[in-house]
This record gives C-alpha cells, sequence and structure tokens, in this order.
C-alpha cells in the first residue's frame, strides 16, 4: 500500500470569520470527478442539494445555470461560497494526505497518509461552536484526534479542544448517493442539527 502515490489536499479551508460550525468530509475525489472547484464537487453528491431544500426549500437552489438560463451539470460555486459565508459555515476535510487504493471517491478504499490539524484550523475561526462529521471516516478521525465519544448518525456529543473551548460534535449521514437514504430523510437530520445550532 504504501508504495501508491501520497495525494495532497486541492483545497485550502473555507474558514469565513464568522464561522459557527466546522463541516468536515474526508478527502475530496479524483479531480476528474469534480463538477466545480469547491469541496462536495461530485454532481453526484447531494450536499448542495440537501442543503438547498433546508435552507431554500429548493434542492435545486445551488445548480448552476447556463446564460440561456438551462440548468448545468455542475453547482454554482459563487453562490455557494456566498451562501456560506452569510451563514457562518467553514468547510474542510479530516486528512490533508491520502493514497487512493482504487479509482473512487469512497472512504473505504482511502488510505489517511497524514491528518488534518484541525485544532489548529479552530483557532481561525475563535465563534465556531460545533463540527459536523459527513462520513464514517471523518467521524473516527475526530474520535481518534480528540478522544472523545462517537455520536450516533443524526446525534451529537461534545468535545473538548486544548485552548479550553467545548464543542459540539455532530455525525450526520454521508451525502454521498453511496449511503442508502432518501435526500429528504437525509435533509431532515442536516436540518436538525442545523435548527440545534441555531443556523436556521
Amino acid at each position: 500500500m504504501s508504495e501508491l502515490p501520497v495525494e495532497r489536499h486541492p483545497l485550502k479551508p473555507f474558514l469565513p470569520c464568522n464561522a459557527r460550525v466546522l463541516l468536515l468530509g474526508s478527502f475530496p475525489p479524483a479531480r476528474k470527478r469534480w463538477s466545480m472547484d469547491f469541496f462536495y464537487p461530485n454532481w453526484i453528491n447531494d450536499m448542495w442539494r440537501i442543503t438547498g431544500a433546508i435552507f431554500f426549500k429548493d434542492k435545486e437552489h445551488f445548480i448552476a445555470r447556463e446564460a440561456d438560463g438551462v440548468k448545468a451539470k455542475r453547482f454554482d460555486k459563487e453562490r455557494i461560497e456566498r451562501f456560506c459565508t452569510e451563514k457562518g459555515i467553514a468547510l474542510y476535510d479530516t486528512a490533508v494526505a491520502v493514497r487512493r487504493l482504487k479509482d473512487n471517491a469512497s472512504d473505504k478504499f482511502l488510505e489517511v497518509a497524514e491528518y488534518t490539524d484541525i485544532v489548529a484550523i479552530l483557532k481561525y475561526i475563535p465563534d465556531c461552536q460545533a463540527i459536523i462529521t459527513t462520513g464514517q471516516k471523518a467521524t473516527d478521525i475526530i474520535v481518534e484526534t480528540f478522544g472523545c465519544a462517537e455520536p450516533g448518525i443524526g446525534e451529537k456529543t461534545g468535545l473538548q479542544i486544548s485552548d479550553g473551548r467545548h464543542l459540539n460534535f455532530w455525525r450526520m449521514p454521508s451525502s454521498s448517493r453511496a449511503y442508502p437514504l432518501a435526500l429528504e430523510k437525509k435533509a431532515a437530520f442536516y436540518e436538525k442539527m442545523y435548527i440545534h445550532e441555531r443556523m436556521i
């Protein structure tokens, strides 16, 4: 396994200064699967459809439009960035370097070579009150890093970081379509979390 090339994270953390939550996945898919140059870029990942359904009652809210108004097969990065900045949603991943054991986006086939320094990221977002993981690998890394209890899907526990801050730790269902749950049911879990964190 160690003979496989190490892939570095291609994106910088997205850290609005007013961020109240930090959304953490594991690692982006291979670039050939991207529909935009931002987090959750895979066209068949439903993160931005879930977010649109919750905040705008429209799962297509973050889908880009062509000049003639026709829906494009990509997400609208500028609209997503504006929304996340306004709402105070920071985004990154729990791994900064991985080896891909297979050519797909599945967490099962990612070998983490280097964890993200989550504590360092949190220093840039002092108002952050919650960490939200969007998959099992991300959850496992947070549990290992902070020595905290693992929440059930759609539930929260707590964790403490070295500066003494206590944060909620939420485990959300994966927004990947490989995770067998309808978009509406996934959205209900995310909405419950956003309501609890007073984001809605």
